[in-house]
């Protein structure tokens, strides 16, 4: 039963990270150049989940879920013409991140809507504990 727990939580640590992803993508769809590197241009991060199967017990089936933080450097970034930006190029263009907003906010429902799972999947693991010590007492 506690494994159970245990991947739940890791489940509802990968979504909040998620929605901190999705939360920057939409705060920096505006934004004409990384923070973080200077004068390149930013682009969408997206987390990429996979089962974490590293455990003590060889027999054991799953521990959680791991996830990773990608950039998403597929997409084609936005140019808009604005002679006056300080970032624009020679032709007057300023570059702004591959971000769609729409796409964006469905996939942020998408990470609240797992995290309610999950934490209605800790919700019956721990009432299944509970029952199981009100049994043996």
């Amino acid at each position: 039963m506690l494994k159970g727990i245990d991947i739940s939580t890791s489940a509802l640590v990968a979504q909040r990270q998620r929605m901190n992803t999705i939360a920057g993508n939409i705060a920096a769809v505006n934004v004409s150049h990384d923070p973080n590197s200077g004068e390149a241009p930013f682009y969408r991060r997206y987390l990429t989940f996979q089962a974490d199967t590293e455990s003590l017990d060889p027999e054991s089936t799953g521990v959680g879920v791991k996830y990773k933080i990608e950039i998403d450097t597929d997409s084609e970034l936005r140019k808009t013409y604005s002679p006056g930006h300080p970032h624009a190029d020679q032709d007057g263009n300023v570059t702004y991140p591959n971000i769609d907003v729409v796409k964006e906010f469905v996939n942020a429902l998408e990470a609240g809507r797992a995290y309610e799972a999950n934490i209605s999947a800790l919700d019956i693991s721990k009432d299944m504990f509970n029952t199981s010590l009100r049994i043996l007492a």
